[in-house]
């Protein structure tokens, strides 16, 4: 019951609407045996993987806010947690909100962002792995651990083996993208990617854990290693300012891994 709780509450609300002519439990629970156990095929497997690397282009970890200062007064009942395979791809995302805010403010904006995703949408927790303000802050999203491969609920059919990074506001196009904010991203980016010493310039496949995402359940798809939300899933997240900034957030990443010809520390921050 757990993990059919869990593959539901990572539905947005157009696919749990379109369960909801099937009878009784019988096709949820067909989902959730089969989206678990494409994902469970796929952690053993990047486990094994994991096992035999080595981190030679690896970077500093960035500040990060823990979940616990965002939370503020508010009691928190511990969300269940699930840790996937490593981490072999970054999905970038925007959360649809005001751009003009103050970033003193951006931990009661989490706030709302949680509430609204575990009332409304029915998760268990916030989706996103990390969110990012506009003035480049770091908070750690989803609970379970920064430095750990946390399952989030951001990606619908990729939320193993990747984490979700949510820019807090709305990217459409000709929105500016604020440059410390590209900054975060990039630094995130690379040091998440570090670990497992992907290059975020590069690509990483991954396999679909359900047919609600843009590939059938079971299908092995390629997706560069710093990608946006509406590649893996049809929607226009992250905004298309903040997606045409992807190939420059790769970049500045993999130079933070050092790997250009020019030293990490001599790289200049994105503009």
């Amino acid at each position: 019951m757990r993990a059919l709780r869990e593959t539901v509450a990572g539905l947005p609300r157009a696919g749990r609407a379109a369960l909801a002519g099937v009878p009784g439990l019988v096709a949820v629970g067909a989902l959730a045996l089969c989206a678990v156990g494409v994902e469970h095929a796929a952690e053993d497997d990047g486990r094994r993987r994991a096992a035999a690397v080595t981190a030679v282009h690896s970077a500093a970890r960035p500040p990060i806010v823990p979940r616990a200062e965002w939370l503020g007064d508010a009691r928190e009942t511990a969300p269940p947690v699930r840790y996937g395979g490593p981490v072999v791809a970054v999905f970038v995302h925007h959360t649809d909100s005001p751009n003009a805010y103050d970033c003193a403010d951006a931990p009661r904006i989490i706030r709302a962002l949680t509430a609204g995703q575990t009332g409304a949408r029915l998760f268990d927790d916030i989706g996103y792995n990390f969110l990012v303000d506009r003035c480049g802050t770091i908070y750690e999203g989803r609970a379970g651990g920064v430095d750990r491969p946390v399952v989030g609920a951001h990606t619908q059919g990729f939320n193993h083996r990747t984490a979700g990074v949510a820019a807090i506001g709305t990217f459409t196009a000709g929105t500016p993208v604020p440059a410390p904010m590209a900054e975060a991203i990039a630094a995130l980016a690379a040091w998440k990617l570090g670990l497992m010493d992907v290059d975020p310039r590069l690509r990483s496949q991954l396999v679909s854990s359900n047919s609600l995402s843009r590939f059938p359940v079971g299908t092995r798809a390629e997706f560069d290693a710093v990608a946006g939300h509406t590649d893996g899933y049809t929607t226009t997240c992250p905004g298309a300012a903040l997606r045409a900034r992807l190939p420059a957030i790769r970049e500045r990443a993999a130079q933070l891994q050092g790997r250009t010809k020019e030293r990490a520390q001599a790289a200049r921050p994105l503009r």
